[in-house]
Order: structure tokens, then sequence, then C-alpha cells
């Protein structure tokens, strides 16, 4: 519920515009788009020359194109030839690449560390394993000596 004398914004009125108005309109943008296709085939030979002042305005968005703005920080951004990328050079890794390749070969060492026994972890693992194995056997040891009782038992009963 609205507070106070505020009305929702539903249940205004709506506003058309009329033909006339819309007609005006277009007319208005064709005679615009018509101009800048005039200035552009008569300035094909002054583009060549300042393509990159060119650029700057046709890409400016809102306000942009009406205020000029001149920052000596800003860089633009110049498009390179094919002619003039090296596709043999080394590229430079950024730092999260070079961290996840970093991260990826020590883990190799340290898998290949711990395969050959050398690691902390792998020294446990194979204490683990021989207490098991060594319980094993002892059960292993005392089931045998269990059967042979129970074959002796089994041999003096028949008789």
């Amino acid at each position: 519920m609205p507070r106070g004398g505020k009305k929702g914004h539903k249940g205004r009125g709506k506003q058309f515009s009329n033909p006339e108005e819309i007609d005006r309109q277009m007319k208005a943008q064709r005679e615009k788009e018509a101009n800048e296709g005039i200035e552009k085939s008569g300035s094909e030979s002054e583009e060549e020359t300042s393509s990159s002042d060119d650029d700057v305005s046709s890409k400016r968005k809102g306000v942009e194109g009406l205020i000029e703005i001149e920052n000596p920080n800003r860089v633009s951004q110049k498009s390179k030839k094919v002619a003039e990328v090296d596709v043999s050079a080394p590229r430079e890794l950024s730092r999260r690449e070079r961290e996840e390749i970093e991260k990826q070969q020590a883990k190799e060492r340290y898998m290949k560390l711990h395969l050959e026994g050398k690691t902390d972890q792998a020294r446990a693992d194979l204490a683990r394993l021989a207490i098991i194995k060594k319980q094993r056997e002892d059960a292993a040891k005392k089931r045998e000596e269990m059967r042979k009782v129970k074959e002796e038992e089994s041999t003096k009963s028949k008789r």
C-alpha cells in the first residue's frame, strides 16, 4: 500500500504519438543517415590518414559524443596488421596461467616422489600396509592352526 500522498505508477494515462510526429522523426533520421553517407563517401581519402580519430568518434556512446574529452593518460588501442603480428614469438603468460602451470608441475613432482616412497605420506602409507600385512599373516597362521587342531580332534573322535 502506498504511504502518504504517493501513488503507484500503474493507472497513469498512456501517451500516444500522433502519426505526423512519427513521420517527422523518421524523415529527420533518414536525412541524417543520408548526410552521413555523403560525408563518408567524400572523406574516404581523408579517412585513411586519420582512421583512429574516426573510429573513436563513431564508437562513442551516450554523452561521450557530445563532450570532447582529452585525457593524456588514455591509450587508444591500435589494431595490428597481420604482417606485423609475430606468431612465432613466445607469448608472455598471465599470472594465473603461470601459477596454474607451476601448480601442475609441483603436483607431478610430488606424485613422482610419492611413488618412489620418498615423501612422509608415502612412508606412513607403507608402514600402515606393513602392519596390516603382518596382522593378516598372523590371522592366517592362527586359522591354519585352528583347522589343524579341529582335524586332529575329528580324527581322534572317529577312532
